[in-house]
């Protein structure tokens, strides 16, 4: 597991149980899809943050609007604890959720989709 704080000492990584993160809860609060972009809201930067949260880990990763998956892949959380911990931002108000593809979506937006994804995992 992915170290959870950041920590300039060279310590070893924190080793946290993921369900520890989210207090348990599996459900993430908003239907919230792994290839959704999140984007952090600028209002939302004045919070003052625990040094090693790994909300705020996830609200500075969100300055870049990445993907709900992606965020779990830099964090190295399980995507189900990634969906839980995103989602509360979203309810807080620290991020907000950029439109995703729906039924009616076209095939160029489709491609688009798959070709940010795709690029994504290859910075990864």
């Amino acid at each position: 597991m992915a170290d959870h704080s950041s920590d300039d000492s060279g310590t070893e990584p924190s080793l946290v149980r993921p369900y520890s993160l989210t207090s348990g809860r599996t459900r993430p609060a908003v239907e919230l899809a792994i290839e959704a972009l999140i984007q952090a809201l600028p209002e939302a930067g004045n919070r003052h943050w625990e040094l090693g949260d790994i909300e705020a880990t996830i609200f500075a990763l969100s300055k870049q609007s990445p993907s709900v998956a992606e965020i779990a892949a830099r964090v190295g959380v399980p995507i189900g604890v990634a969906r839980v911990l995103v989602a509360d931002l979203v309810e807080s108000g620290h991020v907000q959720i950029l439109a995703t593809l729906g039924e009616d979506s076209s095939v160029d937006e489709r491609r688009e989709l798959i070709e940010r994804v795709l690029s994504g995992l290859h910075k990864i």
